[in-house]
Order: C-alpha cells, then sequence, then structure tokens
C-alpha cells in the first residue's frame, strides 16, 4: 500500500503547514513527536471530537468523516496530510490518497515496520479499536514483513472514551485493561503494538498490566521518523523558523484542553478552537 503520493507542482509549499487529524485527540500523541522532530514545521490538527470514537463504525461511514477532515485541511492549504488514526489509516487511507493533491502518510505502515525490527521471540500482540482490529490491516502487514512472526490481536473499545473523558488513571481503566489484555499475556508476546493514537494515554495502566517485559510500540515516534525522511526526499521541509500551530476540534475544546494538556503541556492554550459540523 502506498504510504504517500507526490506531486511536484507541489514542490514550492515548503513553508505551508502539515496537516494532521485525528478521530478525537488522540493525534496530539503524534503531533508532539513531530513538533520534537520537526520544530520548524507549521501544523494545522482536527480533531472530530463530536464524533468520536471512529473504530465501531463501518467503513462507509468512517471514510465519509475522514474525507470531510481532509477537505477541512486542504481549504487550509496544508503541504502534506498525517492521518493520525489507525482506524482511518487501516480502512480507508487509499481513498484520501486518491483524492489528496499534496502527500498522505498513515501511521500503521511506519509502526508496523519498527515493530517488526523490535520483536525478538517473533510474537507480537496488536490492541486496537474494533474498526482497526477488523481490518486485519496490521495483522496482514506485520506478516508481510516477516511471515515468521505470531500475530495475536485484541480490540480494546472502551480505551477509546477513556482516555477522552481523561480516566486513564481510574480503577476502572485497570479493570478493563486487565479483562482486555489477559490473552495477549498468556499468548507470551514481548512487543505490544498500541494500535490506535488514543492508546498512549493509557499507556502507564498497559505497562503495568502487561508487565515491563513487554516493549510497548505506538504510533508517534515511526510516523514522525518517516515523516521527516518523505519531507526531505521531496524537498518539503519548512525553510523558516518560529513555527505556527492551529488546533482545532468539532466539540468540547474546554474539555479537550483539560485532558490533552496532561500529556501535551500548555502549547494548545490559545489556539484550541471549534468548529461546526457539517464540515464542508
Amino acid at each position: 500500500m502506498l504510504l504517500y503520493r507526490f506531486d511536484p507542482k507541489n514542490a514550492k509549499m515548503n513553508n505551508n503547514p502539515i496537516g494532521i487529524f485525528d478521530s478525537g485527540i488522540g493525534g496530539l500523541t503524534v503531533v508532539k513527536e513531530i513538533i520534537r522532530v520537526l520544530p520548524d514545521e507549521n501544523i494545522v490538527y482536527l480533531g472530530d471530537t463530536a464524533r468520536v470514537p471512529y473504530g465501531t463504525r463501518s467503513k462507509e461511514v468512517i471514510t465519509k468523516f475522514a474525507l470531510e477532515l481532509v477537505n477541512f485541511l486542504l481549504k487550509r492549504e496544508v503541504k502534506f496530510l498525517v492521518v493520525a488514526c489507525n482506524t482511518i489509516s487501516a480502512t480507508c487511507l487509499n481513498e484520501i490518497i486518491k483524492v489528496s493533491p499534496v502527500p498522505v502518510l498513515g501511521v500503521v505502515d511506519p509502526t508496523i515496520e519498527f515493530a517488526v525490527g523490535m520483536t525478538k521471540n517473533k510474537k507480537v500482540g496488536v490492541i486496537g479499536t474494533a474498526g482497526t482490529i477488523n481490518s486485519r490491516a496490521y495483522d496482514q502487514r506485520i506478516l508481510q514483513g516477516n511471515a515468521k512472526i505470531k500475530v495475536s490481536s485484541v480490540a480494546c473499545p472502551l480505551f477509546v472514551p477513556i482516555a477522552e473523558e481523561g480516566l486513564a488513571d481510574h480503577q476502572v481503566a485497570r479493570l478493563i485493561a486487565t479483562d482486555y489484555l489477559k490473552d495477549l499475556r498468556n499468548n507470551g508476546i514481548d512487543t505490544l503494538i498500541l494500535a490506535c493514537t488514543h492508546y498512549p494515554l493509557m499507556r502507564k495502566i498497559i505497562e503495568e498490566t502487561m508487565g515491563s517485559e513487554v516493549v510497548l510500540i505506538d504510533s508517534a515516534k515511526p510516523t514522525a521518523k518517516k515523516l521527516k525522511q518523505v519531507l526531505k526526499e521531496n524537498n518539503l521541509l519548512s525553510k523558516k523558523k518560529n513555527p505556527k500551530y492551529e488546533f482545532y476540534v468539532t466539540d468540547a475544546p474546554e474539555r479537550v484542553l483539560k485532558v490533552a494538556s496532561r500529556f501535551f503541556g500548555n502549547v494548545l492554550n490559545g489556539y484550541l478552537k471549534k468548529i461546526t459540523l457539517p464540515i464542508l
């Protein structure tokens, strides 16, 4: 599957922003790493907090929502699109690539490439939304990378609302994690892919449940690394300093700011704005 599509006519768009989007605030974990790796880049982020979670919806609905988010970002003349959502990346990345005049990068392939290189005992676990797990995108592409790897996949649908509501440290999160992850513990995996950008918000609970011998891999670092590589290869790196950030959500910006500040610091203050659905 293509990670991106480059149109040479966009080569002079160096200083235009990178557009990043997700079904909610989980994609901010990817934004944080992109800012660390690419500190000079302008960023426009859109989280569809009004319609999160996407993982329980059909491919048709996910695709419709995703293309609305894409349209919003393209109107802001972004030079690149980062799909900071595993569910969207796993279900309709090709549909986005087909309509986008700028390069597109999903989070699935960079994460898999990293995980395949990390596992020692060739037993890899994957946790994600029902949409991501049912697509079998991770299972199929991991095996394409190394057919000897045994993949165990588990849907953890309640992790997204728990993260969105700021309950990652609550006892309910611990109980649900214990139930969701018991089979993965029994399967003896040494590498666990957090196949949802919300799940790093649950990292502490997941680490406690799985044990220190299991390496957790999320999408942020592999995706940021791949983005930097692609921007450099296509002469799209920003040539200016003092980047500008814009953060948009489709509902409840005050709650989003409170939850996101726990892992993102105060960088959102003064930047977060609410837009009204439908996104045209």
